[in-house]
This record gives C-alpha cells, sequence and structure tokens, in this order.
C-alpha cells in the first residue's frame, strides 16, 4: 500500500506501507491491502504502520484518513509527543 501523511506545514511520511493502524472515534482499526475504500475521523492516539517489518509509530491529536485502492492519504494536527519514523 501507499501511505501518504501530511500536516498543514510539511510531509511526515510518504512511502510503502504493508499494514496501518489508525486511532479512529470509534476505537482503533487497522487497514490492510485491499481495504474497502473509506474515510474516517482520528482521534487523539498513535498511527501505527509497518515498513518492511519495521514497526513505526506517528502521534497524531485529529485528522482523518482516506483509503482508496491500497492508497492511505493521511492529514493530521502533529501530537506534540513526537513519533519514531523511517
Amino acid at each position: 500500500m501507499e501511505l501518504k501523511i501530511i500536516t498543514p506545514e510539511k510531509v511526515l511520511y510518504e512511502g510503502k506501507a504493508e499494514v496501518v493502524t489508525f486511532p479512529g472515534l470509534d476505537g482503533s482499526f487497522d487497514v490492510l491491502p485491499h481495504h474497502a475504500p473509506l474515510i474516517s475521523a482520528l482521534q487523539k492516539g498513535v498511527i501505527r504502520y509497518r515498513v518492511e517489518g519495521t514497526e513505526n509509530e506517528q502521534p497524531v491529536g485529529s485528522g482523518f484518513v482516506k483509503v482508496e485502492n491500497d492508497i492511505l492519504s493521511v492529514c493530521i494536527e502533529e501530537s506534540p509527543e513526537g513519533g519514531k519514523q523511517p
């Protein structure tokens, strides 16, 4: 899958991802390849994504995700905690 995580100021990550876990408003949810299209709001938490077997994290204050044709577009307000990225 292709994952792009952006804020109003910059691109935080753009590249491949094997699985992504999002902090949804009704609880966390996973997106795997060939997921059905969706748009979801995100709450404060952590986006977790795996790249070549390595787990990465991006704290999020709020935002939304759009999933379509294995392309995940994520727009967030960064959480001040920072994150572990490739």
